[in-house]
């Protein structure tokens, strides 16, 4: 008989690639992950691994157990629930990843409203910026995500269930009084002598900064770097650096100014699960608290297509 530890397991090491990032992610040993990885294999009687010196990878029987494990163990949560809900309340741990500028704004009201609608449902909430929350997803860190499809860092397949949210401008941000804030729009080729704040290195923020700015005939001059947009902010507001961040990251309690981009820019805001796990009482809950979100002036409906988007359309 299988054991969904074991198969937990086998799928995480599909989607980190190595043991020790298994290890490190459950809070094991990188030798009770390899020894426990034995043992699956001797119970489904196949070689599930590869041994190349200290690295392994998954065999083809392998892959098939980690993939076909990931469905196996959504099954098992989706039954578990149907079971201590037999009157439809959800209840148990839902795992909700957000990117931060949608933390304050979609992830904390839906908690406090699920809190209200449905108190025996327990929600996480997990700062998880577009690169980290993918893998998340698939890996099961993550129940649900909200997140957008205009990074071309990860795939979006079959396994994935799609769900458009809004669509959230990108923006300026300059120091009160900066030169263009006369400005209604700003095309940033009037931008190339200044000096940025950056998002970290590979993040959707940074890739976009840095691929807008060489479309605009410069490099960017990067002063600082945060994973945080308030120290950004804060960093802007003393004047001594201009972002591009997304609208919903800057709120009216700081002191910038922010202009559109001529031409516009947007990203498009989704909600992510894996296929399926919407039939969990739990997960379909705050799917359904994070659609009906109260008001957000600067996020637009889905069905609208302002500016010009970065990406194709993702399925």
């Amino acid at each position: 008989m299988l054991n969904s530890g074991r198969l937990r397991l086998l799928s995480l090491l599909e989607t980190l690639g190595t043991v020790r990032a298994v290890a490190e992610t459950l809070h094991l040993s990188a030798s009770t992950v390899s020894q426990q990885l034995a043992v699956l294999e001797t119970e489904t009687r196949s070689r599930l691994l590869e041994r190349t010196g200290r690295q392994v990878r998954l065999t083809p029987a392998g892959l098939l157990l980690a993939r076909r494990g990931r469905e196996i163990l959504d099954r098992m949560a989706e039954a578990e629930a149907e079971l201590q809900a037999l009157n439809d309340e959800p209840i148990g741990t839902v795992r909700l990843g957000a990117f931060q500028s949608a933390i304050h704004t979609l992830a904390v009201p839906a908690a406090t409203r699920l809190a209200t609608t449905h108190p025996r449902l327990r929600l996480e909430l997990i700062e998880s910026e577009p690169h980290e929350s993918g893998p998340a997803l698939r890996s099961g860190e993550a129940d649900v995500i909200v997140t957008t499809t205009d990074y071309t860092g990860l795939s979006w397949g079959a396994d994935l269930e799609v769900i458009p949210l809004g669509i959230d401008p990108i923006v300026l941000v300059l120091p009160r009084g900066h030169p263009l804030a006369c400005r209604t729009a700003v095309n940033l080729a009037a931008c190339a002598e200044e000096t940025w704040a950056g998002d970290r290195p590979r993040s959707y923020m940074a890739e976009l900064t840095v691929r807008l700015c060489r479309e605009s005939g410069f490099e960017p001059r990067v002063a600082c770097r945060f994973s945080n947009y308030l120290l950004a902010l804060r960093h802007v507001e003393s004047g001594r650096s201009i972002a591009l961040l997304p609208a919903l990251a800057v709120t009216p309690d700081h002191d910038v100014v922010t202009r559109q981009l001529s031409p516009p820019v947007h990203r498009n805001i989704t909600i992510v699960v894996r296929r399926g796990t919407t039939r969990r009482a739990g997960v379909h809950a705050v799917v359904a608290a994070l659609r009906d979100h109260p008001e957000i002036p600067v996020l637009s409906a889905p069905h609208q297509r302002p500016g010009r988007e970065q990406h194709p359309p993702m399925p």
